[in-house]
């Protein structure tokens, strides 16, 4: 996503035009807070109004953080005042709104004064406890659903939220049995809660070159997590973030390093993606982590066994899971598609992707081209380029027909980027024409997303297949880089909007039909691809996870409405949001973005709070 964000220490500013009474009257009130800044520059004398007012603030709220003032000292020697410094940085530092502006000139200097009623801290207290709430909200419908990763992110956001708050302590949640517990301290429990009922496992060791690497089955209540962050220590030093996917997650090691039992940490802070909103960012930056003693893991690799890519031997996954008998770790809605094929009509098509397998693991691909077509080829080559790509084990494949071409699933591999410590696994998917080569090659949805499809059983089977192609497809261009692709799918006509509200656009195909929807920023589709452009050049990855999609059919026959949760990371920026893509997919292979909105929370003017297809009129 492209969202241009205020600086952090900007100040919602309103002038007014005040006489000497008003001020007077305002200087006298108790309903406000005033900070004062005396120099000869204008610009300086703000500065220092600004500061003279951040000290007021903390003044007026430091005796209501009792439950601060009552905590020992905590594992990094910070007391209760130190605590209570931190906290109080994020209000000076994040947006306040409605801040107001007077100034007195004279011939020698000029005095600036920085006002906002108390009710303003009150309502940003406010807000923060009900983004608290709609957190911890998600979070228990994210573990329900087995990411894990995103309710102990959403958790904890709550948890950071209310601890910087005046008696966020004394705030309550219902639950969904009844009764209304302390907040914090449910919170704090069902992280923990979460973190006892992970298990990692060292399922296979690899040793190559300088390095080793220990594949991992990480599963919550015995069941593979959706997702999940984590880190661990390498040998001497801490990792960067690892970001596990659908049970798989890895650990790279240097071959020197000594196994035996490894330590692994969950990463539950996301502070890369707490750009989603000021209020939090300035929270995350300003004070320090919550520890959480069960976020320590210890994998065991004493008795695993050491692989080599030269012994693997391929295998199609039999229907219903994968060909060892074990419940899947991928998606296994492809296996249960009536066009999966069998181990014979599979033959040619396995062999190919036998072959890629060779090749990732040897790093050798100069042969390799054979197996692709001339776009596919193209699009492999930027893929093994995507950071360090590899092959994360031997896959239990299955293919099955889909719009005239063979897919295969299940080919799960990691890419790590030198310039930023990061790792994402990623299950590659393999399109495939009747010749037995590659035409395309994807990053596959989660197999949750996947199944929601899947799962539509009022759709026809092509419209359920174009649907997944689609999304898979899309979320791949970007990781890749495929501009031609983008700028190919959207409408000349596109109405592209990043913000808080819609904007008319003037065009005739496509307008709001909720005028009220009336702040949003509009870009027309030259401006969005201009960015898109620059962001793909300074960036060294771009990685997009999907998550809880809302599909919707039009009336109009081809037209569909994706509502998606996405986490967008890149190596210089990260953030979480809701898009919203309004697509014509009347020529299946030729689909048509006609609206794309993204919005960084949800918008209580939006029915269910999430911009979609009914916010539209074609």
């Amino acid at each position: 996503m492209l969202v241009l964000l205020s600086p952090l220490w900007c100040v919602g500013l309103s002038a007014q035009t005040l006489s000497q009474a008003e001020w007077q009257a305002i200087q006298r009130s108790k309903d406000y807070l005033i900070g004062q800044g005396v120099s000869t520059s204008l610009e300086e004398a703000r500065q220092f109004a600004l500061k003279d007012l951040a000290e007021h603030i903390t003044t007026r709220v430091r005796s209501q953080f009792d439950y601060v003032a009552n905590e020992n000292k905590d594992s990094k020697g910070h007391n209760a005042e130190e605590k209570m410094s931190q906290i109080i940085n994020t209000y000076s530092a994040v947006t306040l709104n409605n801040v107001s502006e007077y100034v007195e000139k004279s011939k020698q200097q000029v005095t600036v004064y920085r006002y906002m009623k108390t009710k303003e801290l009150r309502d940003m207290f406010r807000r923060r406890i009900n983004m608290a709430k709609k957190w911890a909200h998600e979070a228990h419908e994210r573990e329900k659903d087995g990411k894990i990763g995103d309710a102990l992110q959403d958790y904890y956001w709550a948890l950071a939220l209310l601890r910087s708050c005046p008696d966020g302590d004394l705030e309550t949640i219902a639950q969904d049995g009844g009764g209304n517990p302390n907040m914090i301290q449910d919170v704090f429990h069902r992280v923990k809660d979460i973190l006892g009922g992970i298990s990692i496992k060292a399922t296979s060791i690899e040793k190559e070159g300088t390095s080793q690497r220990v594949v991992l089955d990480i599963r919550y209540k015995d069941r593979p997590v959706v997702n999940f962050n984590y880190k661990y220590v390498n040998g001497k030093n801490m990792s960067g973030v690892f970001t596990a996917k659908d049970g798989i997650g890895e650990l790279q090691l240097p071959r020197t390093a000594s196994l035996g039992r490894l330590k692994v940490f969950a990463e539950y802070e996301c502070r890369d993606e707490a750009n989603i909103h000021p209020d939090l960012r300035s929270v995350m930056e300003s004070t320090d982590p919550v520890p959480f003693a069960a976020a320590e893991f210890r994998v065991d690799t004493k008795d695993c066994p050491q692989v080599s890519h030269d012994n693997y031997v391929m295998q199609i996954a039999t229907s219903g899971g994968h060909a060892n008998g074990q419940s899947p770790t991928t998606s296994s809605v492809a296996v249960a598609s009536p066009k999966s094929l069998n181990a014979q009509e599979a033959g040619k098509y396995l062999s190919t992707i036998q072959t890629i397998e060779r090749a990732i693991a040897k790093k050798n691909f100069e042969t390799l081209n054979n197996c692709f077509t001339p776009e596919g080829w193209g699009m492999f080559n930027k893929l093994i380029t995507y950071g360090d790509a590899k092959l994360l084990r031997s896959p239990e494949v299955s293919f099955f027909r889909s719009r005239g071409q063979v897919v295969c699933r299940s080919f799960p591999m990691s890419f790590s980027f030198k310039g930023n410590k990061r790792t994402f696994t990623e299950d590659v998917v393999f399109y495939m024409n009747d010749d037995g080569k590659v035409s395309e090659v994807a990053f596959g949805l989660e197999q949750a997303a996947v199944s929601d499809i899947m799962d539509r059983g009022q759709w026809s089977e092509e419209s359920r297949h174009t649907m997944v192609h689609f999304l898979e497809t899309y979320k791949t261009a970007y990781a890749l880089k495929r501009f031609d692709y983008i700028n190919s799918i959207f409408s000349n006509e596109a109405l592209i909007i990043t913000g808080a509200f819609v904007k008319p656009t003037g065009q005739t195909e496509i307008s709001p039909a909720k005028m009220q929807h009336v702040k949003y920023t509009r870009q027309t589709k030259e401006q969005y691809m201009k960015n898109l452009r620059r962001c793909f050049d300074s960036n060294e990855y771009i990685n997009i996870h999907f998550a809880d999609n809302i599909v919707r059919k039009s009336k109009t026959p081809g037209i569909f409405g994706i509502q998606i949760k996405q986490d967008y990371f890149s190596s210089s920026y990260g953030d979480t949001g809701y898009l919203f893509l309004l697509i014509d997919f009347k020529q299946p292979d030729a689909p048509l973005i006609h609206v794309r909105t993204w919005q960084p929370d949800n918008d209580p003017s939006v029915r269910d709070g999430r911009i979609g297809i009914a916010d539209f009129s074609l």
